[in-house]
């Protein structure tokens, strides 16, 4: 039967920064940056999941590196540590330093990151910021939803008079542009001089991208996946 460490979480801060000759008056510097000073002198094994990833941050944090690597570092936490994590990142990227994350919550990582690395078995598939991600994994699409059905059909006569643009009708009437971005849509509609109550681009998600780009990639697939790959 396994014990919980006994060890604090300063006492475990302080002997990761003695060991790699860290001023001790650090250690209280990265427990009061990751909101651990109160429970600093607590056993880190009473520690809850979110609080355990608390102290690795302050551990990656004890040298004030310039490039940060973070390995699923919401894991565990509660919506007020998610922010917290997305500030603190943001915040030692504003200052110049590279911060990596590694995490498997692609709609985090869509709130977060600004630059993607994708990596499948071993192979670079994708190394680009996030807006040319998702603009490379779907073609430029809209919803606009126009008041009147007179003003529609207009609209839909301008629409697909344009090359390579396609559009289809919701029971609501809204209008599901595909070959046009909304700014697109919007100069057009002006032109044709028709009102318009919302207008909006569609973008896949993060997950989404990822995964269809991936399909091919994955070690242990379930069948939908396989299914997907071989598309």
């Amino acid at each position: 039967m396994s014990r919980k460490p006994a060890r604090s979480g300063r006492a475990h801060l302080l002997a990761q920064a003695r060991a790699n000759a860290i001023p001790a008056r650090r250690v209280d510097e990265v427990l009061e940056v990751v909101g651990l000073a109160k429970a600093a002198r607590r056993p880190a094994g009473t520690y809850s999941l979110g609080m355990s990833g608390r102290l690795g941050v302050a551990g990656a944090l004890l040298g004030d590196p310039p490039v940060l690597i973070l390995d699923e570092p919401v894991n565990g936490l509660d919506p007020d540590g998610v922010r917290w994590i997305r500030r603190l990142v943001r915040d030692r990227a504003a200052e110049g330093r590279t911060v990596f994350l590694s995490s498997h919550l692609m709609s985090e990582m869509q709130v977060t990151a600004d630059h993607l690395v994708v990596i499948g078995r071993g192979r670079l598939l994708s190394d680009s910021s996030l807006a040319e991600f998702l603009a490379a994994a779907s073609p430029a699409s809209a919803r606009a939803s126009v008041p009147d059905p007179e003003g529609r059909s207009t609209l839909v006569g301008c629409l697909t008079a344009a090359d390579g643009v396609s559009v289809g009708t919701s029971a609501s009437g809204e209008l599901a542009v595909h070959g046009m971005s909304a700014a697109e849509v919007g100069d057009l509609s002006h032109h044709c001089g028709v009102r318009l109550h919302a207008l909006s681009d569609v973008r896949v998600s993060l997950e989404q991208a990822y995964m269809d780009l991936t399909a091919r990639s994955v070690e242990y697939a379930s069948d939908a996946t396989e299914e997907r790959g071989r598309q």
